[in-house]
């Protein structure tokens, strides 16, 4: 394997497109002037970012969605469950819904992954999550060495992701390099490997772990979920009731067809 910390060094892809950034630049720059990488700007690179990525699904009326939503799906890279909910929630819903990463250890839960009874009880969760996967066809999984872990590096660099509208091609290889690859997204090099499966410089990723108002994006974005009664991850809000856990995409698909 090559080294994980260079993944997509030669791609010269801008730093920042900080006009896809609501407020202005993540480092408090000028909006108006992305910042180049020092590598260079790749012929036809999409310094726009591409919104139908950044919603799971092209606009279906013409109109942009609002970037989280209603309806939003939420979502965490420690949680197993998120995983199954994010290989299929594109598919499963029937109106374009953007994708939200949050903090879920900060919502009032209950998590299930947080402790369990006994080393029983552990095992047949686990079994669960990796029989669904099977039935759906995904990859075997293969577990990280904790779950949970701490996914705070992976949601920053999700929301560095989703001011490029790249959330959706940076989540799915993040989620597939912790349960098919047994990967702890709480290394570095892990959220660099799935960054570039996106097309985002390494050096970018690393720049905007650091940056405070990413950080401050992904606290509000906790915040306003849990005002909107976000209990769990995985979830989906509709506006007017959250449907919790992968069985909920389900059922927010059938109460979003009814609207």
């Amino acid at each position: 394997m090559s080294d994980p910390a260079e993944p997509g060094e030669d791609r010269g892809e801008p730093l920042v497109p900080v006009d896809r950034w609501p407020g202005g630049a993540p480092d408090g720059g000028d909006a108006s002037s992305p910042a180049a990488d020092p590598a260079g700007d790749a012929p036809g690179s999409d310094v726009s970012g591409r919104l139908g990525d950044d919603h799971g699904a092209g606009p279906t009326s013409g109109e942009e969605p609002d970037p989280e939503g209603p309806p939003a799906f939420y979502f965490d890279f420690r949680d197993p469950e998120s995983y199954l909910a994010a290989e299929r929630v594109i598919r499963a819903l029937p109106v374009a819904t953007p994708w939200v990463p949050i903090d879920a250890s900060r919502l009032p839960g209950p998590h299930a992954w947080d402790g369990f009874r006994c080393g029983d009880d552990a095992s047949a969760a686990r079994e669960r999550i990796a029989r669904t996967a099977a039935e759906r066809g995904l990859q075997p999984v293969r577990w990280p060495a904790e779950v949970p872990f701490d996914s705070t590096r992976a949601l920053r660099a999700a929301w560095y992701a989703k001011g490029l509208g790249r959330v959706v091609s940076f989540s799915l290889p993040a989620f597939r390099q912790a349960f098919a690859g047994g990967h702890d997204l709480s290394s570095e090099a892990f959220v660099l490997i799935a960054a570039s499966a996106s097309e985002m410089h390494p050096r970018a990723i690393l720049q905007a772990l650091e940056r405070a108002p990413i950080a401050a994006a992904l606290a509000a974005a906790t915040d306003r979920a849990i005002e909107r009664g976000v209990r769990t991850t995985p979830a989906v809000w509709t506006g007017d009731r959250v449907f919790h856990g992968d069985a909920g995409i389900d059922e927010a698909a059938a109460h979003l067809a009814t609207r």
